[in-house]
């Protein structure tokens, strides 16, 4: 007899403004209720449940029966099985291993845009439907689940069950097919990696509080100076004119110079928008000379402006209107000489801006033209060729504001946001957001932060005496590429030692290989990995694009190998990785250019995903067992893309790095084993130690 259990979880939620926080390490957090259903011999079997946390209950109905199928079953199902292992793994439940019935169709999926929540999967699977109707306007009112009436919480929960019963019945079925076995490994390496990523986000990080006020105090205080010197700037360019640069139409005016005559006009006769596939229209196609003279009819240059007082309303931008007896209004009116300004704005000869050129049509945009961050990346280098001063200072500080309102706003106001009293800060981690299974991090973005970002002096040791040691992966990238595409070249690189990131960086800022520094070439790190995933070196410098040219002409395995990727998905629309994995390009076509539709992502997500998809989550799924084998005290506490980060405990150190080593480096046989691919190219691995996660020194990795 084979016995299964389906199971699902219905909590309190913890409202504070627009936060909504269901978290089991919220410790206000209850269970209200567990539901579940047993699959014995491939058979549902009838509804059970246990409320232990609701209004209408004054005592917890007893847990042993769900204790004891639990103990009884070789497998647990759950549609997002990590939210619910999670709470029962801190009520102190022993849990069969995990299947995530999310997870499944992620894989199942192959890359493509699915709606991937048990409502969407049940309308798209046509079974049992969630009951979202008998809630949806209690919660939308604040109602918790432990306030909602009991026989409304029962109905709905149990219809969730049978959802996520009938879904994984299906799915077992679809892994049944021939066209779909090769997928079952990578669906077994997510679902032991869910027990991976509990741990972590169990585990938390331990915050120093005071290091992430002493950062937001210096963040804010550099966006305080960054906005004065834009804002003189903009006097200095603009004159009197009023300019928000939260708005595209006045960045288009300061960084171009130009202002649009008529919208409608301009998105038609450049292609502006979506058709009616929803997808965002082709560029115009137009010769430069017929650019220039459309640019020229739907815009017109912004002069600058001086303010003079205006004398009807005193400057006051309203005035006192009376009627026909000679009654004065009660209410002030808006002052029509000046629209209500206070100032009349009369432009000057002088032409306002930085007076930058857009390129062509792909330049483009509802509000004038583009401004974004790799457009603005793109003009720096026109105005440094131009010589022009004040535009490579103003984009520069643009930039630079952009990244600390990122900063402050997605990762220090986030810490703040989800720390908890006990100075554990409990983010979640998510395998089914990115196309290629890459991890991504919310409550708050862990994963995004550059590599040396000030917010991680605040990641500290919970263990008086204790360190932070993250060991990384060297090259991953460059490796999965060698090992995917059998380059020979990169195959020598790799077994000789060379530092490519040097190489690199010693072509993009034009100097010897003696002289790159270790920020050059920590920042050249984007341009080695950019070809490999199909980058070509677009609006760079004509040196940084020749590097791009050339960069094929030495990987040349690299270069048969993207084509033989975009020849079989124009043959049969899957490409595949040797894991298994599988993403589908419908409908490709070979482009005039050359390139087949989604060339980016053709190439892009078999690299990515083999590295940061397969090789980190077998790493990490391997340094937690063997962190459970061994005992340690030491605390798995992250995986940024390709590291690994652990809160080590005094004494532990050589051990753990032993250990981390044995996890990450010593892979191959068991991807021999999981997959039947042999890694013929060694990995590497650094590692650096210290009080916190930014002030970190290099430490050997050598094993005894």
């Amino acid at each position: 007899m084979t016995q299964e259990i389906v199971f699902d979880l219905e909590t309190t939620v913890q409202r504070k403004e627009h936060i909504k926080d269901n978290s089991p390490y919220n410790p206000a957090n209850k269970i209200v209720g567990v539901y579940w259903r047993l699959i014995i011999d491939g058979e549902i079997q009838g509804a059970k449940r246990a409320v232990n946390y609701h209004n209408e209950q004054d005592t917890p109905d007893s847990f042993g029966a769900f204790t004891s199928d639990l103990a009884g079953s070789t497998r647990g199902v759950c549609h997002n099985t990590k939210f619910d292992y999670a709470y029962l793994l801190e009520a102190g439940f022993d849990l069969p291993d995990p299947y995530c019935t999310m997870i499944a169709e992620h894989v199942l999926a192959r890359g493509q845009d699915v709606q991937k929540s048990l409502k969407a999967t049940a309308e798209r699977r046509d079974v049992t439907r969630k009951k979202s109707e008998l809630v949806d306007d209690l919660f939308k009112g604040g109602t918790d689940f432990s306030e909602m009436p009991l026989d409304i919480v029962n109905e709905y929960a149990d219809a969730d069950v049978l959802a996520t019963a009938e879904i994984y019945q299906q799915q077992q079925q679809d892994f049944e097919k021939e066209s779909n076995k090769g997928l079952l490994p990578i669906v077994t390496l997510m679902n032991e990696n869910t027990e991976f990523l509990l741990e972590i986000e169990r585990n938390g990080i331990q915050i120093d509080w005071a290091a992430l006020m002493q950062v937001k105090d210096d963040l804010v205080e550099e966006r305080e100076q960054t906005v004065n010197s834009l804002d003189e700037m903009v006097k200095n360019l603009m004159g009197d004119t009023p300019i928000n640069l939260a708005s595209g139409e006045d960045r288009t005016k300061i960084i171009y110079s130009r202002y649009i005559l008529d919208k409608g006009y301009h998105k038609r006769v450049f292609n502006i928008g979506t058709g009616p596939s929803g997808k965002p229209l082709p560029f115009a196609r137009m010769s430069d000379s017929k650019f220039v003279n459309t640019v020229r009819k739907s815009t017109r240059r912004v002069m600058k402006t001086v303010a003079y007082h205006c004398q009807p309303c005193n400057g006051k931008g309203k005035v006192q209107k009376t009627k026909k007896n000679g009654e004065p209004y009660k209410n002030l009116t808006g002052c029509q000489n000046c629209g209500g300004a206070g100032a009349i704005l009369e432009p000057t000869n002088e032409v306002a801006g930085l007076k930058l050129i857009p390129e062509g049509p792909q330049d483009a945009s509802v509000n004038g033209f583009k401004t974004d961050k790799h457009t603005i990346k793109r003009l720096i280098k026109q105005a440094e060729i131009k010589d022009n001063l004040d535009a490579v200072k103003f984009l520069t500080l643009i930039t630079r504001l952009n990244a600390l309102n990122t900063y402050l706003d997605s990762f220090v106001t986030g810490i703040e946001t989800w720390t908890r009293g006990d100075g554990k800060l409990h983010a979640q981690f998510n395998q089914c957001t990115a196309k290629t299974s890459r991890l991504s991090s919310s409550n708050p973005n862990f994963q995004n932060q550059p590599k040396k970002f000030p917010v991680r002096r605040c990641v500290v040791s919970r263990f008086e005496g204790g360190q932070i040691c993250e060991i990384d992966y060297s090259g991953l990238e460059f490796r999965a590429a060698g090992l995917l595409s059998g380059d020979e070249q990169i195959k020598d690189d790799i077994l000789n030692g060379k530092d490519v990131h040097k190489q690199t960086a010693s072509i993009i800022n034009q100097c010897p290989e003696e002289e790159v520094s270790k920020s050059m070439r920590q920042n050249a790190k984007a341009y080695t990995f950019a070809p490999l995933y199909g980058g070509m070196g677009a609006n760079e410098a004509p040196h940084v694009q020749a590097y791009f040219k050339e960069y094929f002409q030495i990987y040349k395995g690299l270069a048969a190998w993207h084509k033989s990727l975009a020849d079989g998905v124009l043959r049969d629309g899957i490409v595949r990785t040797p894991s298994g994995r599988e993403f589908y390009f419908p409908n490709a076509k070979r482009l005039r250019a050359g390139r087949v539709t989604n060339h980016t992502q053709v190439v892009n997500f078999p690299c990515q995903s083999f590295a940061t998809a397969d090789i980190v989550p077998l790493a990490c799924v391997r340094a937690f067992r063997i962190f459970k084998q061994k005992g340690f005290k030491s605390k798995l506490i992250l995986t940024v893309h390709d590291s690994l980060v652990v809160d080590l405990y005094p004494g532990e150190k050589d051990e753990v790095i032993a250990a981390l080593v044995w996890a990450m480096r010593d892979i191959g046989p068991e991807m021999k084993e999981r997959f039947n691919f042999d890694l013929f190219l060694p990995l590497d691995v650094e590692a650096e130690i210290g009080l916190n996660w930014l002030d970190t020194a290099p430490t050997s990795v050598a094993v005894n």
